[in-house]
């Protein structure tokens, strides 16, 4: 994974950062066909941020797999917790109805040194 990050510019303070990419799309691996879904990172910075565009063309290189929507949530957020080191993050997916039947899927986790609070849910 080559995602670039920058400096934390305020690394003394628990603050908010929420991202939402709403036009993010895989493939079903079993049918081939596209899976549209919006992508909602949220988290407290550690030491460094995620540079949106390189987080942009991390995820359209998702458009080419194939891949389930739980695999799509916990391979993001195991990628970007190991790039950012955050004090918190939370990701959730949201994804478009097929058959009758919407998915959402939220990965969650906190440093366990972390102290601040829990922020709300913009989404």
């Amino acid at each position: 994974m080559d995602i670039e990050t920058f400096p934390n510019p305020a690394p003394g303070r628990d603050y908010v950062i929420q991202h939402v990419a709403d036009e993010f799309t895989s493939l079903c691996p079993k049918t081939g066909h596209p899976d549209f879904g919006t992508i909602v990172l949220t988290y407290v910075p550690g030491n460094v941020c995620v540079e949106l565009k390189a987080y942009k063309l991390y995820l359209q290189d998702f458009r080419t797999k194939g891949i389930f929507y739980e695999a799509v949530t916990n391979s993001i957020f195991d990628e970007m917790w190991a790039l950012m080191n955050p004090r918190w993050m939370r990701l959730e997916t949201i994804w478009r109805g097929r058959g009758g039947i919407r998915s959402n899927m939220i990965a969650e986790n906190a440093d366990p040194q972390y102290e601040g609070p829990i922020p709300p849910y913009f989404s």
